[in-house]
């Protein structure tokens, strides 16, 4: 019991954290920088995802292996958790997916355009990973619900 109650806080503040400053960074940070010139701009997001995605990853590792130990401790397995379970499953590892691809693609020809100081090609870069994250925000937000509400669909 007190595994499952553990595992659960950290389920719930891993998916907090990456979900909640996703809907930050997108809904609130984005739209604030538009009065800022180009450079400064980029150059913010730059030491805005170093600092962040150091807690994605942190998130990445603890969502799956608090999720797991919640699906074979509590749940005794895939096959009598509820139908939700199998869907938050599937939506955490998209998005986990979705960030890798963002992480290794995108976000080294960001940062690698904001040292050079080559602005286009770091606001490229910079496009590709806001939309990545858009994305993500949607379907960490969908997950949200899901995993609040699922136990009550039977």
């Amino acid at each position: 019991m007190l595994l499952s109650s553990v595992a659960i806080a950290i389920h719930a503040i891993a998916a907090m954290v990456w979900v909640g400053g996703m809907f930050f960074a997108y809904t609130v940070l984005r739209p604030s920088l538009g009065a800022f010139e180009p450079q400064h701009r980029l150059m913010l997001w730059r030491d805005v995802f170093s600092r962040f995605f150091v807690w994605v990853w942190i998130a990445v590792i603890a969502l799956p292996l608090s999720g797991y130990v919640l699906v074979f401790f509590y749940f005794d397995g895939f096959g009598s958790a509820g139908m939700h379970i199998h869907i938050m499953h599937l939506l955490g590892l998209v998005m986990i997916g979705l960030f890798l691809l963002l992480y290794f693609g995108p976000y080294p020809g960001f940062r690698d355009g904001v040292a050079a100081k080559d602005w286009p090609r770091a606001a490229k870069h910079l496009n590709s990973i806001r939309r990545i994250v858009g994305i993500n925000t949607i379907i960490g937000l969908v997950t949200v619900v899901v995993g609040a509400s699922g136990r009550l669909w039977s």
